[in-house]
């Protein structure tokens, strides 16, 4: 064995005791730490031949690249929809690492009983059925891509082919409806074959970014022509956390023949409050859902999961076929289910949280951010300068400057910013905008008020 290998395994109790401190002095300073730092990116430096040891690469890993690292951990790191680690699911994916298990196979451990059962909890959470089998992959455009693939090959069982075996030629025209979706659908229909062409967007909601249902059914019959297609719902846009009207959506099921994908990333924990879980009403409808886990569960990244009625149809796109995994059966492994056969044990991070803090506790997180996003729009909304450009649905806050708002402007107010809370620049209806979303367990109104104090002396800065 390597010399600095062997060091390193007789040293690894302190080792590990060493990165154990480290880490905690990291999270005690979260709070305090600059959201982005303005320290410039060492520059990269070779291989070197001779390797340093672990507590010598955590020494110079401190010093070269930490300062670098932005604080998206913590309770005022606003940008994308980014939650952080709970405790719990800290620990959980400590013990991930440890165990480097590669759920994908059931000859191989108890794993995939562990997902199992955590996906069952998770379902339990959102409200679905058991109808819905769920499997753990790595974030919601891959949630979303799964989903879609399986929605592909419905199409192809509508019109008498497999496009998993046939390939995609046979389907002929495909169309999926959508009101504002995610890029991630885009990206997950070229991967697919299917081409981003085949995206038609639908009216909204005047001031709104929650599909027309007249408007959708209009879309519905001028394609009808086509054959069945895909319709994609939002439970929670990004720009402005908007719901479809999912029960008026199923109903249209009545009429038209299509396939519901519902992109759930992290509306779905809307859910688990008394005052926002109707937003979520008639999602058990859908064929296919979307949540991503490292955004409100506050697990680590990456982590996902996607849920389908389907599973047949998951199992004709995903399945593996070699001997040494063995015939899929009744419950098929995860290497039949997702584009990977290497699968990271996710589920003991997600099951770590969730056995520690259960419902009550992550209902709270979820309400209490529901309220920091709440309070901040009604001072932006009440703040001479500044804009609110959509009511606050749930978790998001999108804003922009009341008078002349381009990109560059809202730039520089954001740098001025960038200290204390990190938010990220979009477009809504052509306007430039800022969007606030507030997902992290650590986020308080303490913060809230930390963050009006910055972006109200930033704005007369500016």
């Amino acid at each position: 064995m390597h010399l600095r290998l062997a060091a390193d395994r007789e040293e690894l109790p302190k080792l590990l005791s060493d990165v154990q401190r480290h880490a905690a002095a990291l999270l005690a300073g979260l709070d305090e730490r600059d959201v982005v730092p303005s320290v410039p990116i060492p520059p990269p430096t070779p291989l070197p031949g001779r390797g340093v040891g672990l507590k010598a690469a955590l020494d110079e890993f401190t010093e070269r690249w930490e300062p670098t690292l932005s604080a998206s951990a913590g309770p005022r790191y606003l940008g994308f929809v980014t939650g952080g680690v709970t405790p719990a699911a800290l620990a959980g994916d400590w013990l991930t690492s440890t165990w480097d298990q590669n759920a994908f196979s059931s000859l191989d451990g108890a794993g995939q009983h562990l997902e199992r059962e955590t996906i069952a909890w998770l379902r339990g959470l959102f409200g679905l059925s058991d109808r819905h089998h769920g499997t753990f992959v790595s974030g919601a455009t891959m949630s979303t891509t799964v989903g879609l693939a399986t929605a592909r090959e419905w199409l192809g069982e509508r019109r008498g082919v497999s496009p998993a075996e046939d390939g995609v030629g046979g389907l002929g025209p495909v169309r999926v409806l959508s009101g504002a979706a995610h890029s991630s659908v885009s990206k997950a229909l070229s991967i697919l074959g299917v081409g981003r062409a085949a995206l038609v967007p639908v009216d909204t909601l005047p001031g709104r970014e929650a599909v027309d249902i007249a408007a959708l059914e209009r879309a519905l019959r001028e394609h009808e022509a086509d054959g069945p297609c895909v319709v994609v719902a939002n439970a929670g846009t990004v720009n402005t956390a908007d719901f479809d009207d999912l029960r008026a959506i199923r109903a249209l099921r009545e009429r038209h023949d299509f396939w519901l994908h519902v992109d759930a990333a992290f509306g779905a924990f809307a859910a688990l409050s008394a005052d926002s879980s109707h937003l979520v009403d008639g999602l058990d409808a859908a064929d296919s859902v979307c949540v991503d886990l490292h955004k409100w569960l506050n697990v680590p990244y990456d982590s996902a999961v996607q849920f389908t009625r389907r599973r047949d149809l998951q199992t004709a796109v995903f399945q593996n076929a070699a001997a040494y995994l063995g015939p899929l059966g009744e419950t098929p492994d995860t290497a039949h289910l997702t584009p990977e056969n290497s699968h990271r044990l996710r589920a003991v991070a997600a099951w770590f949280t969730l056995r520690a803090y259960g419902r009550d506790g992550h209902r709270e997180i979820v309400e209490r951010c529901v309220a920091c996003a709440r309070a901040l729009g009604d001072t932006i909304d009440g703040t001479p300068g500044l804009r609110l450009l959509a009511p606050v649905h749930l978790n998001v806050v999108c804003f922009t400057l009341a008078e002349n708002p381009t990109a560059e402007r809202l730039a520089a107010l954001t740098g001025r910013l960038a200290d204390v809370v990190f938010l990220t620049p979009t477009v809504l209806d052509g306007v430039p905008a800022l969007r606030a979303a507030f997902s992290n367990w650590r986020t308080s109104d303490v913060d809230t008020r930390r963050i009006i104090t910055a972006l109200q002396e930033a704005l007369h800065e500016l």
